[in-house]
């Protein structure tokens, strides 16, 4: 998959290391004194490009924290963060704003659709922040592979939620990002449609080699991840390579309790 390209008026990118993303030794400290709270307690990881990374764990294990970190949503106390090679624990605001733009794609749980536009207006909305000139056939890809070609011009009220999903996931690639962040991504769908959405997931890493990071506490789509990683009290304590629900399960109990 082409990866985007960081634009003049983004910062400079560091020497690639591989790695779609990483964290080393990542932190992250809410509040001071005897109030402070230690979300994340050095937390270090690689993400190899065109690999799909599920993190599970506990409530309140720093998962969603660490993902919001390495997204670029909130800023480490302390340790690295890097995007295709810049470290953006070193950026200001507006490098941050620049470069989320060209390197990362969210898909949330509960869609965030702009409800006054049109399902290709608010997939094609990266782009038309971004600027410049758009590639339709591209656009018309991403459209055909998440399966929403016959309801392009309806807007997310006129969608059912498995569809708004599609949207938020073509929204996220049609960018072409480093790396997509997904939080708890089928986390406000039925069973079924939940289903749908995680095959989708994993035909973006198949079919365009997209880097996804996925926090989750459903084993059965964690499952699809390449590999799983579980916190407790801001730790990754575990990882498992591609495995089966049962066994991610099992996993989860052992790390909870």
């Amino acid at each position: 998959m082409q990866q985007a390209s960081v634009s003049p008026e983004s910062p400079p990118v560091q020497a690639d290391d591989g790695f779609a993303t990483s964290a080393h030794d990542v932190t992250r400290v809410y509040g001071e004194g005897d109030t402070a709270v230690e979300a994340l307690r050095g937390v270090s990881l690689d993400v190899s490009r065109g690999e799909l990374i599920s993190i599970m764990g506990p409530s309140g294990s720093g998962k969603s924290t660490l993902m919001h970190v390495m997204a670029g949503l909130d800023k480490p106390t302390s340790g690295d963060v890097a995007i295709a090679g810049t470290n953006i624990a070193a950026l200001n605001d507006t490098e941050l704003t620049k470069l989320r733009r060209a390197h990362i794609g969210f898909i949330f749980q509960f869609f965030n659709l702009l409800p006054m536009l049109t399902a290709e207006e608010n997939i094609t909305l990266p782009l038309q922040l971004a600027g410049g000139k758009q590639d339709r056939d591209w656009v018309e890809n991403v459209i055909d592979k998440v399966g929403l070609a016959d309801r392009r011009t309806h807007r997310p009220s006129e969608l059912s939620g498995g569809q708004q999903q599609r949207v938020a996931i073509a929204r996220a690639l049609v960018s072409r990002p480093t790396v997509v962040f997904a939080d708890e991504p089928t986390g406000n769908l039925d069973s079924k449609t939940g289903g749908e959405i995680l095959e989708v997931l994993r035909e973006s890493v198949r079919d365009y080699g997209q880097t996804t990071v996925m926090v989750t506490h459903d084993a059965n789509a964690a499952s699809i991840g390449d590999r799983t990683l579980f916190l407790a009290d801001g730790l990754v304590v575990r990882e498992l390579r591609a495995s089966s629900p049962h066994d991610l399960l099992t996993a989860m109990e052992e790390v909870s309790s």
